[in-house]
């Protein structure tokens, strides 16, 4: 009966990747976030770097109230299109417009202007992220099915990542070349190549620090026309699963048994940690690379990393199989904080190694991505286990919101950290002063060392192991078994 059972339960790659293909635009989009809207709202516009940082996390604040809303609402409300579907469909207009006010601000906008449309953006993603990764939980019951829905989506991720590095990569082209799109093109690889050595073709001189606008532009409309055909690729060609049990558990009730569940506290501990590492760096990226290595190329930089983590997505699934997705994540995190380790020494001109590194630690993306995501379908397992619940939504907005306040503080203490000790993201080291360069580095450096030293412990005794896993399997699907034997007796009895 169990093998009946899981060859029915086997996802076709059709379903899996018109599933994962929202990843796409919404990478596009957590890249420049991430990255480029710092340095355009300081450096472009002239706020003030710390008012820019502390804007990034009170905006991401709202996500206190937003995440456990949107998990609660789309678990418990079913709709003749079923649960998580509406909810897709209803964000990505709010999120569209989101994104054209705050990637095209016009000139002289303020503060208020990048909290108010920050915020919507912020709204606009969680309505459609989180009823999208509980769909995905969702579509098999099996830890190795997980693993391939999720890769599928991380590999979009990563397909996504590269457009948008792309997109800087032909701005920069363009400032420096001029000339037609063919020409662009033609030059493209030669920008790219030049990430190895910092030598930039430079026909027409332009100030890199300029470009973060054109950059910003030109996301924007990428986004704008590929997310509303990925909404619709997973609407109409995805189903949901049937859902036939209703759960009357309140929100904060629900948050009380999901903090019960012991591997779920593990798995929110290390994301808070490691997310905050990562987004501690992320913030200051652009300035450590273009005034600290002295690469002008950053689109080039990029356009190599995402490369080097979507080729390294088959390797982490084979490990995460062969030694668990714990194990596997926690070896991302150990190479990535030597990777880190060895940028604080590099120096102005070390284009080569710092090159390298970037590559290895972007050979490492892809398992910080999605390793996590999988183990918490994983964890889900438990509290249906003991409950006999389906809780997923919760469940993944519970992890959204502590990724997101990682994500908050992390952006908000670096960039606060580096503009309040003195450093200028308009005119780089020469009008910033010799702490705020040094804290620049450290910032860039120290913050993944630090947090993910103290996320390895909790990662290498984690309890939910493969063998463990299977065990919870089998009494799911016994109970679900005994269910419905139950109702197909009722069922027998009113004929």
């Amino acid at each position: 009966m169990n093998t009946a059972h899981n060859t029915t339960d086997i996802l076709s790659a059709k379903t899996i990747y018109f599933h994962g293909c929202i990843g796409l635009p919404l990478a596009v989009i957590g890249y420049p976030l991430a990255i480029w809207i710092p340095a355009h709202y300081s450096g472009g516009l002239g706020l003030s770097l710390a008012a820019v940082g502390t804007i990034l996390m009170l905006a991401r604040f709202t996500d206190v109230i937003t995440d456990p809303l949107m998990g609660e609402l789309s678990d418990r409300w079913q709709t003749r299109f079923g649960r998580r579907k509406p909810w897709v469909v209803v964000g990505a207009p709010l999120m569209m417009l989101g994104v054209y006010q705050l990637f095209m601000p016009p000139e002289g906008v303020g503060l208020i202007y990048f909290l108010l449309w920050l915020t919507l953006f912020f709204l606009g993603s969680t309505i459609i992220a989180l009823p999208h990764r509980a769909w995905g939980a969702e579509l098999s019951p099996h830890y190795h099915q997980r693993s391939r829905v999720t890769a599928a989506r991380e590999l979009f991720v990563l397909v996504g990542l590269m457009v948008a590095a792309a997109v800087p990569m032909i701005i920069e082209v363009l400032a420096d070349q001029g000339g037609s799109v063919g020409q662009v093109f033609t030059a493209l690889w030669a920008d790219a190549t030049s990430a190895f050595t910092g030598e930039i073709m430079n026909a027409q001189p332009v100030d890199r620090a300029t470009l973060t606008g054109p950059v910003l532009t030109g996301l924007a409309f990428v986004i704008i026309g590929v997310l509303p055909f990925c909404v619709f690729c997973v609407v109409v060609f995805v189903k949901e699963p049937e859902h036939h049990e209703k759960s009357t558990v309140p929100l904060i009730a629900g948050a009380r048994i999901v903090w019960r569940n012991g591997p779920m506290r593990r798995v929110l501990m290390i994301a808070l940690l490691v997310i905050f590492g990562e987004s501690f760096r992320n913030a200051v990226s652009l300035f450590f690379i273009r005034d600290i290595i002295g690469i002008p190329t950053i689109g080039a930089a990029y356009f190599f990393y995402f490369i080097a983590g979507l080729a390294a997505i088959p390797f982490w699934l084979w490990l995460g199989r062969k030694i668990g997705k714990h194990k596997a994540f926690l070896g991302t995190l150990v190479t990535v904080a030597t990777v880190s380790g060895i940028n604080f020494f590099l120096e102005s001109g070390d284009y080569l190694a710092f090159f390298l590194l970037f590559i290895v630690k972007g050979f490492c993306f892809g398992g910080l991505q999605f390793l996590p995501v999988a183990m918490l379908a994983d964890v889900v397992d438990v509290d249906t286990a003991r409950s006999g619940g389906k809780r997923a939504g919760t469940y993944f907005a519970i992890l959204g919101l502590t990724e997101k306040l990682a994500i908050a503080l992390g952006t908000g203490i670096s960039l606060n950290v580096v503009g309040l000790l003195g450093f200028d993201p308009s005119g780089g080291i020469a009008a910033s002063t010799d702490i705020g360069v040094l804290s620049l580095r450290i910032v860039y450096c120290g913050g993944p060392i630090l947090f993910y030293g103290l996320a390895l412990k909790l990662i290498w005794n984690y309890p939910l192991t493969p063998m463990r896993h299977e065990r919870l399997r089998a009494r799911i699907q016994k109970r679900n078994e005994r269910l419905q034997a139950r109702a197909d007796q009722g069922a027998g009895l009113t004929r």
